[in-house]
């Protein structure tokens, strides 16, 4: 197949559901980043030592800038030592979002051989190509699977009863550690 000098414009209906997709990926790392931050804090308890407190917070540092993928990894790891009755499903649904997320993010998109399709470029990390073409609705269907996840994360982070916090939480509420 040749490659055009520039890529063919995905129809409306095909990249507003791309684009929520994508946006709902972004919510799913954040829910990641605070059911971490909850259940690792309830983890170490009431009495633990400056050090491990300190640990913790450099951890905590760390995944600020993590991927989706490392994040669901760290996820798992900490929901294993975790009361989470349907863990097994969860890491099975997060597994198959990660490489959902990395085609919708990085494949390059050609028209499909049906109307309102689209063939999505893709060469995955073990050099397997995504076979199949995609519609609008498959990717708005990937969309409600990952806010449903999500919101599954986040009710975990609320059990523990310690909200997720992320780094730069305080600008949020217009606390600013900026002098001047």
């Amino acid at each position: 197949m040749t490659l055009n000098p520039t890529p063919e414009r995905l129809t409306d209906d095909m990249a507003t559901a791309i684009g929520h997709a994508v946006a709902g990926f972004g919510f799913l790392e954040e829910a990641l980043k605070r059911a971490i931050f909850s259940l690792t804090r309830q983890g170490l308890g009431e009495d633990a030592s400056e050090n491990e407190l300190e640990k913790w917070l450099q951890r905590m540092e760390d995944i600020a800038d993590d991927t989706l993928g490392t994040l669901i990894d760290s996820f798992i790891a900490t929901i294993k030592h975790a009361r989470v009755d349907d863990r097994h499903i969860l890491t099975e649904e997060l597994s198959e979002l990660r490489l959902k997320r990395n085609l919708l993010c990085h494949a390059s998109w050609r028209p499909g051989s049906k109307p309102g399709y689209w063939h999505p470029t893709f060469i995955n990390t073990r050099g397997e190509r995504y076979p199949d073409e995609m519609n609008a609705d498959e990717v708005d269907a990937i969309h409600k699977r990952t806010q449903k996840i999500a919101r599954r994360v986040v009710s975990i982070m609320r059990a523990t009863g310690i909200e997720g916090e992320l780094a730069g939480d305080e600008e949020d509420q217009g606390i600013s550690n900026k002098s001047g």
